[in-house]
């Protein structure tokens, strides 16, 4: 092939190399772009929702569906779930620390593990749940329905649980130091190892309910209801009884000698002082 003819045909190949190198450049920077606004439009919510992704912190999924879905270990810290349906769902080592759960449907949910310090659950319905090692300090259960609830080993330390249902509820070496339980309603619930110390329970139900081997140290117990009460081994030291009740309720190895009577009805129906 003659010099020229040579020339010519090298600059054209170079040149088709140098389109084709180009476009795959081109190409490149533009799947580049489409991904970035891909991750950028990703929506945590709608991947939560439809079960893509297990955390979702300070999502707004008020009045969601999620009965039966299994959410172990999820992360809705900080979430707004007011009114959402958790009724039988899987929420074990949830993280749900500052989530807003007001009025939520909790029945029978599984939630051994999870973390809801300092999670509003005011009027919350949490009726057969297990809370089982759950972490509740500081939450504010006002008015919520417990009964039959599971709170084996839980820390509710300084928590609220004003006006709280909490029949018939078991309370294994549950804490509750400084816990506020005013009005609440704990008529039979089952009471073992647990601490009562400097907690509030005025005006407080214990009708028939079983306390064994509990600290009720330094408690207030004004007004308290615990007619055919169970205590056994429970320690009243520097507890305030004043206008509380007693009656017929069984006393074992729990002494009053250190708690604080005023108008306080005795087991017998007796008043002290």
């Amino acid at each position: 092939m003659p010099p020229a003819r040579m020339g010519a045909f090298r600059m054209r190949q170079l040149c088709k190399t140098v389109s084709r190198r180009l476009a795959d450049a081109a190409t490149a920077a533009c799947l580049v772009g489409l991904l970035a606004l891909g991750v950028a439009r990703a929506d945590p919510r709608e991947d939560f929702l439809g079960s893509r992704s297990r955390a979702c912190p300070k999502c707004d999924l008020a009045g969601a569906n999620f009965k039966r879905r299994d959410l172990a270990g999820a992360d809705l810290t900080g979430a707004n779930l007011r009114g959402a349906n958790f009724h039988d769902a899987q929420l074990a080592g949830a993280k749900l620390a500052g989530a807003d759960l007001t009025g939520a449907n909790l029945n029978k949910a599984n939630l051994a593990g999870a973390d809801l310090s300092n999670a509003v659950l005011r009027e919350t319905m949490l009726y057969a749940a297990v809370l089982d090692r759950a972490t509740l300090v500081g939450a504010d259960l006002t008015g919520a329905l417990m009964g039959t609830a599971r709170l084996t080993r839980s820390d509710l330390a300084g928590a609220r649980l004003r006006d709280a249902d909490l029949r018939k509820a078991r309370l294994v070496e549950t804490v509750l130091r400084g816990a506020d339980l005013a009005g609440a309603a704990l008529d039979r619930a089952f009471v073992r190892g647990a601490r009562f110390d400097r907690a509030v329970l005025a005006k407080t139900r214990l009708m028939e309910a079983q306390l064994i081997d509990t600290s009720l140290a330094g408690a207030a117990l004004t007004d308290a209801d615990l007619r055919g009460a169970e205590l056994r081994g429970v320690d009243l030291n520097g507890a305030d009884l004043t206008r509380a009740t007693l009656l017929r309720s069984t006393l074992q190895a729990t002494s009053l000698d250190a708690a604080v009577l005023g108008d306080t009805v005795m087991p017998d129906g007796t008043r002290r002082p």
